[in-house]
């Protein structure tokens, strides 16, 4: 590696890992309480995708369909048997009304924070700001922007 990628993997605090495919070096965020491994994340989003179906009181069968699958490879993404691409994401999110960044959040919540607390307030806050009307939104956002202007730039911000 070069210094300057070198550089780059300590001042984002990046901790060296396996690639559970590859077999390759990989380096990851720390998390809180370690990198969680790609199989764990694959298992939180299946969870989470599970709780959204339930939320619309709609099995495996009646999802799978609407997503041009059958049931049972549906099945492999709850279970976090099978990788879940971005596109696939996000045609789930149309269908069943989620955010896509809840779904993340839920899965490796220190992506939105470098503490419990702080990703639990920004994930609290995006939700709250998901709801608001159009006119509220842009209040808060003209606020959030004032707020913004008025810090000292820092880039290890999140």
């Amino acid at each position: 590696m070069t210094t300057k990628t070198d550089e780059y993997i300590a001042s984002a605090g990046l901790v060296e890992t396996r690639d559970p495919e590859s077999g390759s070096s990989i380096y990851r965020s720390a998390g809180f309480d370690g990198a969680p491994s790609m199989d764990d994340l694959d298992v939180k989003i299946g969870e989470a995708l599970r709780t959204s179906r339930e939320r619309r009181d709609l099995t495996r069968p009646d999802l799978a369909p609407m997503l041009g699958l059958t049931p049972q490879v549906y099945g492999r993404y709850e279970r976090g048997e099978a990788k879940l691409s971005v596109t696939r994401l996000v045609h789930l999110a149309e269908i069943l009304d989620f955010s896509p960044l809840d779904v993340i959040s839920t899965a490796a919540p220190h992506v939105m924070g470098r503490t419990i607390e702080e990703a639990d307030i920004r994930c609290r806050l995006i939700a709250v700001m998901e709801k608001l009307p159009l006119e509220k939104a842009k209040l808060l956002l003209d606020v959030a922007e004032t707020f913004l202007a008025t810090q000292p730039a820092r880039s290890s911000d999140k």
